[in-house]
């Protein structure tokens, strides 16, 4: 089976790195666990969210690549170019699973924190009840009955204001989102095509390169083929310069004699 130096060497790099970005997600999560502090935690699983995201983009720019290079392979390395991509594209999930999994651990442990402790004041108010009358009692459960309300209603206004915000939140997020997806995009079609000029820009290069030498070698022929054809003018009786083929020597000079009557 062909190595992916030999199909493509931009192919190769990306694989490299891709293989690079795995390394440090595997040792990440690893150090993930023996991390005790929240904080800590959270910094680390922003740093590992993303590397995933540059992970992602490298597999999509690998993707392309293999449908650029797709007519020109044999369908025996465009099936291990696909199998290569959908291993990427597997352990890349997987790592998305198990930070999904240590966010919602996280997210379980701050939430233990706002758990307050039960009441402890019963005993107390058994006692203070025991030394009220009985209107005083009634006026007393009236009066925290009311006060009760009164939360109850400050407590609705708070959540209907909590929900409210939310939902806006949500949307807003949902939209900047979608625009950071859609400039995310464009920036790696933007890339793939800077390296794409660049390799055409070199392939230029070398093809004017070539051009060059040939039209020099050219012109190195053409001057010796006239050195050579004014020599053999001037000096035609010159036995070390062969005769040209397709070029008749000069005709000797001929002198006319004139009898004299």
């Amino acid at each position: 089976m062909a190595s992916l130096s030999s199909i493509s060497e931009e192919l190769a790099e990306i694989d490299g790195q891709i293989a690079d970005i795995f390394r440090v997600l595997s040792n990440g999560f690893q150090k993930l666990e023996k991390i005790k502090d929240s904080n800590r935690q959270s910094r680390q699983l922003e740093d590992l969210t993303e590397k995933m995201r540059e992970c992602k983009r490298l597999i999509k720019e690998f993707d392309r690549e293999i449908k650029d290079l797709n007519y020109k392979n044999d369908p025996d390395t465009n099936k291990m170019l696909n199998d290569k991509k959908q291993s990427m594209v597997k352990e890349l999930n997987s790592y998305v699973a198990m930070k999904k999994q240590y966010a919602s651990n996280l997210d379980n442990k701050r939430a233990d924190l706002f758990e307050g402790p039960g009441e402890e004041y019963g005993e107390d108010n058994v006692l203070l009840a025991s030394s009220m009358t009985n209107q005083q009692l009634v006026e007393n459960g009236n009066r925290m009955m009311d006060d009760t309300d009164q939360a109850i209603e400050r407590s609705k206004k708070v959540v209907h204001e909590t929900i409210n915000v939310g939902t806006e939140t949500a949307a807003a997020l949902k939209a900047q989102t979608e625009q950071m997806s859609r400039i995310v995009n464009e920036l790696d079609s933007m890339h793939f095509s800077i390296k794409k000029a660049s390799k055409l820009v070199k392939e230029i290069g070398r093809q004017v390169a070539t051009d060059r030498c040939i039209m020099a070698l050219l012109f190195l022929i053409v001057l010796g083929v006239i050195a050579i054809i004014i020599v053999k003018i001037v000096n035609p009786n010159n036995k070390d310069i062969r005769d040209i083929p397709g070029l008749a020597p000069p005709a000797p000079s001929r002198r006319l004699l004139w009898n004299c009557n």
